[in-house]
């Protein structure tokens, strides 16, 4: 009888498997350490070496942070900028994606190709240039003017195009015959069809304006009323001295990246079906 052999195809499966469960780890570890650090308390947090594991977790840290910073305030003013430039994108998205997809008009190719040109904009380039124009709108130092000038996204019409471009066109075309409009037809038969590019887009524009820093402390120049709580728990810095309270630090951390992590809790699936089918389409 000949000895059972692995087949080496199943060695390179478990070393794969190895290696993903490694980075899996790597990535997860600082949340899991901001986790337990904010249960620690303030002599677990300066013992060296460092505990891993809180002898006696606390909440305490918690009730701190809202002491510190307005939380109520600061997470409504996140939830306004996030969820109302997420659905804009979408939305703009979705149209502007269906117009490149689906209609032929004179210069549709290379009004796309400039479109692409803005994604490699940094950023940076871009701030002076939209801060000037909030200001000529009267929308400095409010919220509106955080949200305006991110209504529209390149990277979205993009994604939508792409996307789009799946859908037969003898299904749009049937539906045509029968009378539909065009906005039902989007959002009756096209948005149906691309729903896991429309959960990976509200999960990358809901994360990214979520946690963005740079562009609403421009705006809103120094208005405290009207931070999102990114730039509100900034203020928890200048109360951790040394490791005292690097609890209350972390604390406020925990509660920042707890509405991002719960969406994705939820759009998950059509987030890795995006991927899939990105895959498959290749």
């Amino acid at each position: 009888m000949r000895p059972y052999r692995r087949h080496p195809r199943t060695w390179r499966r478990g070393a794969l498997t190895l290696v993903i469960l490694a980075i899996a780890v790597a990535a997860a570890f600082p949340l899991v350490w901001m986790v337990l650090s904010s249960l620690k308390t303030p002599e677990e947090s300066m013992q060296v070496p460092p505990v891993w594991w809180p002898g006696s977790p606390n909440l305490n840290a918690f009730a701190e942070v809202a002491d510190v910073v307005s939380l109520g305030r600061s997470f409504v003013n996140s939830a306004f900028i996030a969820v109302v430039t997420t659905v804009a994108i979408v939305v703009t998205s979705l149209m502007a994606g269906y117009a490149f997809a689906k209609y032929r008009f004179k210069g549709r190719d290379w009004l796309f190709a400039i479109l692409i040109a803005t994604m490699f904009l940094p950023p940076i380039v871009t701030l002076i240039p939209l801060y000037r124009l909030t200001g000529y709108l009267g929308l400095n130092a409010n919220l509106l003017g955080v949200v305006v000038p991110n209504l529209a996204n390149a990277f979205g019409i993009f994604l939508m195009r792409q996307y789009i471009k799946g859908v037969p066109d003898d299904l749009i075309d049937a539906a045509r015959v029968d009378g539909a409009s065009e906005f039902l037809i989007l959002f009756k038969i096209v948005a149906p069809s691309v729903l896991p590019a429309i959960a990976a887009l509200t999960l990358f524009a809901f994360v990214y304006h979520w946690n963005s820093y740079l562009w609403p402390l421009t705006v809103l120049q120094g208005n405290t009323d009207q931070y999102p709580i990114v730039i509100s728990l900034s203020r928890l810095l200048s109360y951790n001295r040394g490791a005292m309270n690097t609890g209350l630090v972390m604390a406020g951390a925990t509660l920042a990246v707890l509405p991002p992590v719960i969406l994705f809790v939820f759009l998950q699936r059509f987030f890795v079906d995006s991927i899939v089918a990105t895959g498959v389409k290749g």
